[in-house]
């Protein structure tokens, strides 16, 4: 496993992060299997773990606050968000801060956190959501200060909404927020362009989440994928979704490094820029963490291989469907 300083915090973090958003809102979870999953991939080298309250009420986050306790002589860096106040995912220029994310609101779900974790401090508490017009309001920075001041949290990140890589920019720039969590992938690149290059000015943590495009950089889906009713997926990927990810999956497919998979293809796309210091696949089997973390090996893409994927940036905008 290589690893990488993860902003000013001066964390050195696993390159390969474990995301555990698949406790909860997917089918086809199994504890057990879980469970020697994150054991793995502590044993591998692993050490930076994203959960959420959002994920099944708080389970996920149990779940990896048995995980640190199994491990007392490891350091483990638990990353965790507070859900928005209203439950809507992602945000909306028109919501209100006092709807989302009010001071007290923003004290207890830390609160609700520490219980879930079992620790004294969260070392990475997110805003689950964000607008970048939040900004200048007073009432998240008092709490959060309030927090930090009392040794509950050590450092803040925002989790941006799908496809807006740049409505956190503002934020960022009060030198409040340590990190910033954003989807990057193969087809979106989106925050090369403004929000990475803020990041490394002002030394914040850079997570890139959803790398393999909610399953469509797997390379498995096809046209006639269907999910069942109580997967979230099945809400995601409308056919709309599902035929156009698919004909970018396909059209992905010649250009990727001879004898390479494509999900292997996809983390070492996010591997080669090193403004990214941890990417976070989801892991809920034994075989992904083997595949996904033989990935951090120091090899890196030639610029040849790079160039090609590169091709197939695949710029989007959020849509009632995209969440």
């Amino acid at each position: 496993m290589q690893y990488r300083r993860f902003g000013r915090s001066d964390w050195k973090i696993s390159e390969i992060g474990y995301g555990m958003w698949g406790l909860a809102g997917w089918t086809g979870s199994d504890l057990k299997e879980i469970e020697d999953s994150l054991d793995l991939a502590v044993a591998s080298g692993c050490n930076f773990f994203d959960t959420a309250w959002g994920y099944a009420e708080g389970k996920s986050e149990m779940i990896l606050g048995d995980l640190i306790r199994r491990n007392p002589d490891k350091k483990l860096y638990a990353a965790t968000k507070i859900p928005p106040k209203n439950r809507q995912w992602p945000s909306k220029p028109s919501f209100l801060l006092k709807d989302v994310f009010p001071a007290d609101y923003i004290v207890e779900y830390a609160e609700k956190s520490l219980k879930n974790l079992g620790v004294e401090s969260i070392d990475l508490l997110q805003f689950h959501v964000w607008e970048d017009a939040w900004a200048h309001e007073d009432e998240w920075k008092e709490a959060i200060q309030k927090l930090t001041k009392e040794g509950k949290v050590e450092r803040w990140g925002i989790s941006v909404n799908r496809w807006e890589p740049d409505n956190a920019l503002k934020t960022l720039e009060t030198g409040l927020i340590d990190a910033v969590q954003v989807i990057y992938n193969i087809f979106d690149q989106a925050p090369e362009d403004n929000l990475f290059p803020l990041c490394k000015k002002l030394d914040i943590g850079v997570i890139s989440r959803v790398p393999l495009d909610e399953g469509t950089l797997s390379g498995h889906f096809t046209k006639e994928t269907t999910f069942p009713a109580d997967d979230w997926r099945s809400t995601y990927f409308v056919p709309e979704n599902l035929n156009s990810s698919v004909d970018h999956a396909e059209a992905l497919r010649p250009d990727l490094p001879e004898n390479m998979s494509m999900p292997e293809a996809a983390l070492r796309f996010i591997l080669a820029n090193e403004d990214v210091h941890t990417t976070i696949p989801g892991m809920r089997k034994l075989s992904h963490v083997k595949s996904n973390i033989a990935t951090s090996d120091g090899q890196r893409l030639s610029e040849n291989e790079l160039e090609k994927i590169k091709k197939h940036r695949w710029d989007r905008e959020p849509t009632e469907w995209s969440q």
